[in-house]
């Protein structure tokens, strides 16, 4: 009987550290892909967010005044040396996990948000990414599209002057908590760098 028994345990060791050792291999190959698509859907979502820019530089030290939400990059948007806006890739918790935006501020005003990663239900808080799920039929307003324009001053009250998404009232509140924190914090750096960073 314990001759079985680690019998059984010897295989089923093999076998997780083969299977370890295959997911490693795995990763070792994707990975490289899978970052290279990120760097490449970020790159075509600063230039949608600010199509006349023609330069991206990296900035540092920008962070959200909610300690749920957590900035992981912020770029400066410039064209000719001037600056354009700011853009940041920011998370907060939603209903399925972390969802992650990227939020451009100029001139006060959101100039547009992207979802960039969002796991929550499919056919409920997914529809936030879904781009023919409007909050506005007649205007064709996708949920992240209702924040360009917006002033980061404004509210961003779920149900108030935020449209939520029909049955996602907790992916709402999250991603509308994303863009006017993220916003607050851009629209603070320009600020900061009209006055020459003082």
């Amino acid at each position: 009987m314990k001759k079985d028994i680690l019998k059984l345990g010897i295989a089923l060791a093999l076998f997780a550290a083969s299977a370890c050792v295959a997911l490693a291999l795995v990763y070792t190959v994707t990975g490289p892909t899978i970052a290279g698509l990120a760097r490449e859907q970020l790159k075509a979502s600063l230039k949608d967010i600010f199509p006349e820019a023609d330069a991206f530089e990296d900035l540092n030290g920008l962070s959200a005044s909610d300690p749920s939400v957590a900035i992981s990059g912020s770029w400066k948007a410039t064209k000719g040396g001037q600056i354009l806006g700011v853009a940041m890739k920011a998370s907060a918790s939603s209903y399925g996990g972390d969802a992650v935006m990227l939020v451009g501020v100029a001139d006060g005003h959101i100039a547009g948000a992207r979802i960039m990663t969002l796991a929550d239900t499919p056919g409920l808080g997914a529809n936030a990414t879904n781009p023919s799920y409007f909050v506005d039929k007649t205007a064709k307003t996708t949920f992240p599209g209702q924040f360009a324009g917006k002033a980061v001053v404004d509210a961003f009250e779920v149900k108030n002057d935020v449209v939520a998404i029909s049955a996602s009232t907790i992916t709402s509140k999250a991603l509308a908590l994303i863009v006017k924190d993220a916003g607050r914090a851009g629209s603070a750096w320009l600020a900061t760098a009209a006055n020459g960073g003082k």
